[in-house]
C-alpha cells in the first residue's frame, strides 16, 4: 500500500493506516528530534507529541509531500516542548541526584548515537545556533532539497543556502578547533 493510500486510509478514521504511518516514520521523527537537540530521555515524549499532533491535524494535509510536513511537525514539536522550562529544570535536577538513572541515560544515550557516523560530529552539531544547525541536518542527514528545507523551516530558499555555508563554515571550523576530525559529505 502507498503512502498516499495510508494517509487517505488515516484520514478517513482508518487506525491500522494511522498505525503504519507511525511504524514507517517512528525512526525519522526520533532521529531529527534527536538531531535538533532533544535530550535521551525526552525523546519518546516528544515522539509521542509529534504523532499526536499529526493525528489530529491529518485531515489538513494536501497532497504534498508528507516527510516534509511531518520535519515542520516535529521541528515545532521540539520548540514548543523545551519552553516549558520548568518542566526540564525539575527533570534535569532529578538526573542529577540519582547516579543509576545517570548511568542508564549514558547507555540510552549511545543506543540512540547509533542515529550518527561519529559522536563529536554530532556533539559539535549541537553547538551550533538552531537556524545554522536545523538546514545542515535536514540537508546533510535527511537529504531534503533546498526547497523542502526552506518550507520546513518557512524562509526563502536563499536563506538556506545562506544558512548552510555559514554553518557549514562554522562546523569545519570548529571541528578543526576540536582535534582536526576529518568529518565531511
Amino acid at each position: 500500500m502507498s503512502e498516499y493510500e495510508l494517509i487517505e486510509q488515516a484520514q478517513q478514521g482508518d487506525k491500522a493506516a494511522y498505525t503504519a504511518l507511525i511504524e514507517k516514520h517512528q525512526r525519522t521523527v526520533e532521529k531529527f528530534a534527536f538531531q535538533c537537540g532533544v535530550r535521551v530521555n525526552d525523546i519518546p515524549d516528544v515522539t509521542q507529541e509529534v504523532f499526536v499532533k499529526l493525528f489530529r491535524f491529518l485531515h489538513q494535509f494536501q497532497r504534498e509531500r508528507f516527510t516534509t510536513w511531518l520535519y515542520k511537525i516535529t521541528l515545532n514539536t521540539t520548540r514548543d516542548y523545551y519552553r516549558k522550562e520548568t518542566k526540564e529544570k525539575e527533570k534535569q535536577e532529578k538526573l542529577n541526584n540519582d547516579v543509576a538513572v545517570t548511568y542508564l541515560t549514558k547507555s540510552a544515550e549511545d543506543r540512540v548515537l547509533i542515529f550518527e557516523e561519529d559522536r563529536e560530529l554530532h556533539q559539535t552539531i549541537q553547538t551550533l545556533d538552531e537556524k545554522y544547525r536545523h538546514p545542515i541536518i535536514l540537508f546533510y542527514f535527511h537529504d531534503l532539497s533546498y526547497e523542502q528545507i526552506a518550507d520546513v523551516l518557512n524562509v526563502p530558499i536563499s536563506t538556506v543556502k545562506t544558512r548552510l555555508l555559514r554553518g557549514k563554515g562554522q562546523l569545519k571550523s570548529l571541528l578543526s578547533t576540536n582535534g582536526g576530525a576529518k568529518h565531511g559529505r
